[in-house]
């Protein structure tokens, strides 16, 4: 399952039914789990810890060092990923930038071609990056969140579960989540398809609209609505919704588009 052209070296632990493609390249240390594909002209770093059954595409390179400038090549940190992924070709993945620090990829999540995860990025599970998505250091990305093709995520940002990101979009603030994120810095609505999808009843989606009209249309800065949430029952999801708005650090989330639109605004779904 070795092609004779690949580099693999002896101290590389690989499970039961990996397959390894030719010119690929496999560092020292780095652990593989059954069943995993590498595919030609990869490079897996000895920093790499592995699950299962995960497809690395052509001249992916997995375990790089960060682009930091204090970085110092001693360092120990990796790149740790689940299983059942699948990480296309041309795919960067760096190490962490301080010791004991992992950038870490989750379960069942597809990277499309050209994605970049820098040091210290953390995505959750059954999350999509289409092609040539760009996350900055120290990135948290949620549970069933899609990023389109060539948007852009500045460093200590998080995208919260559910939410969806329109391509050739830009981010420096928090994206929250069963959010539409547009243009630059932008919610254009509810991800709606997105939350039946993943199985919200009626109930739960009414919810979550109510939290996000009192966020974003009802005339109220973030801390008045805020104030307005903590007085008011709300349900799980909801609750998710008002915990990640309520937790944003200096960054701060996107606006609502609408409020850039002078003379009405856009329905939120």
């Amino acid at each position: 399952m070795i092609h004779p052209t690949a580099i693999v070296h002896p101290s590389a632990q690989l499970g039961a039914g990996v397959s390894v493609g030719p010119f690929a390249v496999i560092e020292g240390a780095a652990i593989i789990g059954d069943g995993c594909s590498i595919q030609g002209h990869a490079f897996i770093g000895a920093h790499v810890v592995m699950g299962r059954n995960n497809a690395i595409g052509y001249g992916a390179i997995i375990g790089g060092d960060p682009q930091d400038f204090s970085f110092k090549p001693s360092i120990k940190s990796r790149v740790v990923i689940g299983d059942n992924n699948r990480i296309r070709e041309y795919c960067t993945l760096h190490r962490g930038s301080k010791d004991g620090c992992d950038t870490v990829v989750g379960n069942d999540n597809f990277l499309m071609g050209g994605t970049h995860l820098a040091h210290d990025v953390r995505v959750g599970n059954n999350v999509v990056t289409a092609n040539n998505v760009l996350l900055a250091g120290h990135v948290i990305v949620g549970d069933r969140v899609f990023l389109g093709g060539n948007s852009a995520y500045h460093q200590h940002i998080r995208i919260g579960t559910l939410a969806i990101c329109q391509g050739i979009s830009g981010y420096t603030k928090d994206v929250p989540p069963f959010t539409v994120g547009a243009g630059i810095n932008g919610i254009a609505g509810m991800n709606i398809v997105g939350m039946r999808r993943a199985g919200l009843d009626a109930v739960a989606r009414a919810e979550v609209k109510r939290a996000f009209t009192l966020l974003y249309r009802s005339g109220h800065n973030v801390h008045q609505a805020l104030d307005l949430a903590a007085a008011q029952e709300w349900g799980p999801h909801a609750q998710i919704f008002w915990d990640f708005v309520r937790s944003a650090k200096k960054k701060g989330i996107c606006d609502w588009v609408g409020s850039r639109i002078k003379g009405g605004e856009p329905d939120a779904e």
